[in-house]
């Protein structure tokens, strides 16, 4: 089984989600879909899943000195737990 979930994205913008105790946000492997990433969570977590968005991240431009580079791009999902459940990240 492939995995689908890699970590945790811990970001301002996914704390300012995770206050409400509801929504989490994931970095998950690039050919997972939707379903697969709700029934990997609800099974990783033992919670209940009410819904997920995914996005894909855009390749941001750095420089270190006179070389340039681009940064990684990975999916990002948004999850959404039904009420009364929560993770522990």
């Amino acid at each position: 089984m492939k995995d689908v979930i890699i970590a945790p994205v811990i970001t301002e913008k996914a704390a300012q989600l995770a206050e409400n105790g509801k929504t989490y946000v994931f970095k998950v492997a690039k050919t997972a879909n939707k379903i697969e990433i709700k029934t990997e969570i609800e099974r990783l977590f033992n919670v209940k899943v009410e819904s997920v968005k995914t996005l894909n991240t855009k390749a941001k431009d750095k420089r270190v000195g006179r070389y340039t580079g681009k940064t990684k791009t990975y999916k990002k999902a948004i999850v959404t737990l039904a009420d009364g459940y929560a993770i522990e990240i």
